[in-house]
């Protein structure tokens, strides 16, 4: 084959790589080990556009570098394949949700008559260097199984705040058996009361079990949730988007529900002092820990007059407690029924209404609108006695401390804003400070007045003696606070793992292990029951035999031995909390991952995917393997150790002016000052030199069939453009599967690294690929020369230049790709490529180890370049080429010959010799001799390694 056939040697080495295991990793061996993984897709139909690989490619040239490195690498892919898109997929058309989610992955035709392409399929064809062997689907009972056995062992958990780690909860029986729970350090509701050990033994089993819930590390408790009724679900707090569900932009209203939770609030400490030990950005670790939230202060409790109860509240400013002139409540906190009054009554119910359809999210961001209600309600202050106004605010968050604030409005610049609009006193608890205009926010400097005992004290004294006060009082206490909340787990869906939860008098029991997995049961469709249970609910097969350890009808359920099954499934982030473990044995059928394999990868060495996990997958997977770490399932407490995240692949999306009431479009030069409306057009109509083909433009949609057309001069219609995220609603997506066909997967993967750096968003042009595949085109012609551009490679040792080139180059592609440069090392390809051209250079010993270099970039033609150098195994494994400096340093240097400052020619002399010997050797010099012409100059300037200027 002496031309460049991409096409063909695509095909030939990806069946090369499948059928000999290419790059299957071992789970022992003598070499290093480096763990190389992607956040892995959700499987859907549209497919991958062009910005889906942008990661994948970049993971791939590193895991194929540590290859040539000497490493044991493990890459490998699967599918999260569980969650909401399948299931409304399925609610649309009626499919089962394991039948799409499978074509999609695998490629076919849907009941719907839709031919999918298949993730599978299409990764392959771009040459990532996955070992398939290890595949896994969150949606795969052999999966989801050890999903199962995970949340048992959570619930079988408790946390001591003593060891500050998880613990057996027969550790905290034990406890409970001879202390009760006096001396007991956990985390735990608050509404935990005390016991003592006889009272425990007292206890009936359900007793026993109520309150064992309360310290399982998973647990069941009445929570408020954002409850999105168009999707029939609850949704995380990630999930929504300025106050609607990510998903469909559907209405998010909060509401209360008896949910899962996982008590990640556990682990606020270490989740922010992990941070500490791991490579991550900065900013992505910053949002960690805006998430957390970690604050320093006290609670203080405010009695309610005329009611009997208290109301706890979290200040890190106790210093101020002085400047108190109000408190706000949530409007969904718990006491807000019992404190209104009558005559507030409507009003506040009213304002609680409405609050419940706004986010906490939107509550958060939102710092413009202010709104609140009173409750009628009044509270006493601890230290003055004096009444403070209770009221309800949305700025308040019922699940952030403990649902209700201290409005100190002189310090605070929500609480003044409130006070302020609603005209409440604004006390001034600040020496020499004027308020008048906004909260005095500063703490350092700061000093203390109108406040009794406090008076004269600066901050920092302030606060101790303020909390000493309290405490003395029983008024409050110090403590520190997290924002972080404890993670809603269940969701009303199909389309998720099963709870291992079957109920007992109420009580949740779990399921051996031995009898999993509690596989997904049929329903006749995927909604929610007209009673309002979850999807399960319509199940008719869906109840536990005790006795039998088996899934049974429902009609056999006797509350005796049949006890009804949970509802609930697991939300979209269970199966990728742990999916990296199980990449490390998923063939395991006895163990998630055995001792073996868990030891020896121990985490991730490098991860790459999107910022927009941030609080969510990344926060989550962390916690369980801190949980998993706690309890001696793994010996690594972070999952991954280096994190990158890719920037976004913009689309250049194609826009048709129409003028505005017609069916009239107008090309981008003929706008005039008519009333414009620009309507996306399918990218795909659209040349590169931005001319629309009209009547495929016609033929695309129905309601442009008879659209008229105002164009150029020369009949042509051009198209606005504009960078936009690629998304198939904007029609701008570029199909990876056509740049395969058309320039071939090497150049695709060269031009999505060329395009910019790997972090950074980049606008995507298919012109641009020209370029890189002619480079590659250049590339083998190096290899190939005479009349009939035969494989053509000499034996002869390279040039000195071309040495210096193989070696300048093998020095830049190796500190990029060890920086994630590769926008750079495609630049240094290009320039090797041209120097080695023009340099005429086709010797084995440059073109070998070039082939090597570029591999990691180019899998499939730096293969067949190797195997025509008469290599039998894969270039895959071979050792990358050694740097040695001694080809880039300069032997010799081309001096500038001056007379009286002006240069006349150059001369090369070694750089060893001495200022003597290089002015003997240019007064030597025929063409010295002819300029003096016999004149004897004045004196001879030699600067060794620069110039020589002869003068006179």
């Amino acid at each position: 084959m002496s031309k460049y056939y991409f096409n063909e040697i695509e095909a030939k080495w990806q069946k090369y790589w499948d059928s000999h295991q290419t790059f299957a990793a071992t789970n022992n061996s003598e070499k290093p080990k480096y763990y190389v993984l992607d956040m892995f897709p959700y499987p859907s139909g549209a497919g991958l556009h062009v910005g889906h690989p942008l990661g994948y490619i970049a993971s791939d040239i590193y895991a194929r570098y540590k290859r040539h490195k000497g490493f044991n690498v493990l890459h490998p892919q699967g599918y999260d394949s569980f969650g909401l898109p399948a299931e409304q997929y399925a609610i649309q058309t009626g499919q089962h949700p394991a039948d799409t989610t499978r074509v999609n992955i695998e490629g076919g035709v849907d009941k719907q008559g839709n031919t999918i392409a298949g993730y599978r399929k299409q990764l392959d064809k771009i040459g990532f260097s996955f070992d398939w062997s290890r595949e896994v689907r969150t949606s795969n009972p052999a999966y989801y199984k050890w999903t199962q056995w995970i949340f048992i062992q959570l619930f079988e958990s408790w946390f001591n705040n003593e060891t500050l780690k998880a613990e057996d909860i027969k550790t905290l029986v034990t406890i409970f058996e001879n202390y009760g729970n006096t001396t007991v350090q956990a985390v735990c509701d608050e509404t935990v009361k005390v016991f003592t050990a006889e009272m425990w033994q007292a206890f009936s089993e359900t007793k026993k079990q109520e309150i064992l819930l309360k310290y399982r590390l998973t647990y069941l408790a009445e929570t408020e949730v954002n409850w999105c009724p168009a999707l029939g679900t609850v949704l995380a707090n990630d999930e929504i988007v300025n106050g609607v569900s990510e998903r469909g932009g559907h209405t998010v209203v909060r509401k209360k529900m008896t949910q899962w939770s996982m008590r990640i609030s556990a682990y606020a400490e270490r989740l922010l002092q992990g941070l500490e030990g791991i490579d991550w950005s900065e900013s992505i670790k910053e949002t960690q820990r805006n998430w957390i939230g970690k604050s320093v202060g006290a609670t203080v409790s405010f009695e309610v007059k005329d009611h009997g109860v208290k109301i706890p509240v979290f200040t890190t400013r106790p210093d101020t407690i002085f400047g108190v002139s109000f408190m706000t409540l949530a409007p969904e906190h718990e006491l807000v029924d019992q404190l209104t009054t009558a005559d507030q009554k409507a009003e506040v119910e009213a304002y609680r209404e409405a609050t419940s359809k706004r986010s906490e999210r939107e509550r958060m961001a939102d710092v413009k609108t202010i709104t609140g209600v009173f409750t009628g309600a009044y509270a006493e202050h601890p230290f003055s006695k004096e009444p403070i106004p209770i009221w309800i605010g949305d700025y308040v968050l019922a699940g952030y401390g403990t649902g209700a604030v201290m409005a100190v409005p002189c310090g605070d610049q929500r609480d003044w804003d409130f006070a302020t609009k609603f005209k409440i006193p604004i006390p001034n608890v600040f020496e020499g400070v004027d308020i008048s205009e906004a909260a005095h926010t500063d703490k350092e400097g700061t000093v203390i007045a109108n406040s009794d005992f406090l008076n004269g004290l600066k901050y920092k004294k302030a606060l101790k003696l303020a909390i000493y006060e309290l405490e003395k009082l029983g008024a409050g206490k110090g403590k520190t606070n997290y924002r972080l909340r404890d993670a809603v787990f269940s969701r009303q869906r199909y389309w998720g793992e099963p709870f291992p939860v079957y109920y007992v008098d109420g009580m949740p029991q779990m399921i051996a292990k031995e009898h999993l997995p509690i596989r997904l049961p049929e329903v006749e469709k995927y909604l929610p029951t007209e009673e309002g249970e979850p999807p399960l609910g319509r199940a008719d097969v869906w109840a536990w035999d005790s006795n039998a350890n088996a899934v049974v009808s429902n009609d056999l359920i006797d509350n005796k031995t049949v006890f009804p099954l949970e509802l609930n499934t697991m939300p979209g982030w269970a199966g990728s909390s742990w999916y990296f473990f199980r990449y490390m044995d998923s063939k395991n059928e006895d163990v998630f991952a055995s001792k073996e394999a868990l030891d020896y990868w121990k985490n991730v060495d490098l991860y790459i995917g999107g910022s927009e996990h941030g609080t969510g997958h990344l926060l989550y997977s962390r916690f369980w393997v801190k949980f998993l770490h706690d309890r001696g399932f793994v010996t690594v407490d972070e999952p991954f150790q280096k994190m990158i995240n890719q920037g976004m692949i913009l689309g250049t999306s194609a826009f048709v002016n129409r003028i505005e009431g017609t069916n009239t479009f107008v090309s981008a030069t003929k706008i005039t000052d008519q009333s414009i409306q620009p309507l996306h057009a399918d990218v795909s109509l659209v040349n590169t030199s931005d001319e629309l083909d009209v009547e495929a433009f016609r033929n695309w949609r129905e309601e442009f069939k008879n659209a008229e057309f105002i164009t150029e001069e020369d009949g042509t219609f051009k198209v606005s453009r504009e960078v936009e995220k690629m998304s198939k609603s904007k029609y701008n997506v570029v199909n990876p599967d056509e740049i395969c066909e058309q320039y071939g997967a090497d150049t695709l993967r060269m031009y999505e690294m060329f395009l910019g750096p790997l972090e950074q968003a980049k606008p995507w042009n298919t012109a641009g690929l020209t370029g890189v595949h002619s480079f590659l085109k250049k590339l083998w012609k190096l290899y190939h020369g005479g009349e009939n551009e035969s494989f053509n490679v000499s034996e002869e040792n390279g040039s000195k230049d071309a040495l210096k080139t193989l070696h300048k180059t093998i020095k830049k592609v190796q500190e990029d790709i060890e920086n994630f440069s590769f926008n750079t090392s495609v630049s240094t390809f290009m320039i090797a490529v041209n120097e080695l051209t023009a340099q005429k250079c086709n010797s084995r010993n440059i073109l070998e180890p070039l082939a090597v270099l570029i591999s990691p970039y180019a899998p499939h033609i730096a293969e067949e370049l190797w195997s025509k150098l008469g290599k039998t195994e894969s270039i895959a494994t071979v050792a990358f080429p050694v740097f040695e400096p001694k080809h880039l340093v300069e032997s010799s240097k081309n001096y500038p010959i001056s007379f009286n400052g002006k240069m006349k020619f150059t001369m090369e002399l070694p750089l060893d010799l001495s200022k003597d010997d290089i002015e003997a050797a240019v007064m030597a010099h025929e063409k010295t001799q002819q300029i003096l012409d016999g004149r004897t100059p004045k004196k001879v300037i030699v600067v060794p390694g620069k110039i020589v200027n002869i003068v006179g």
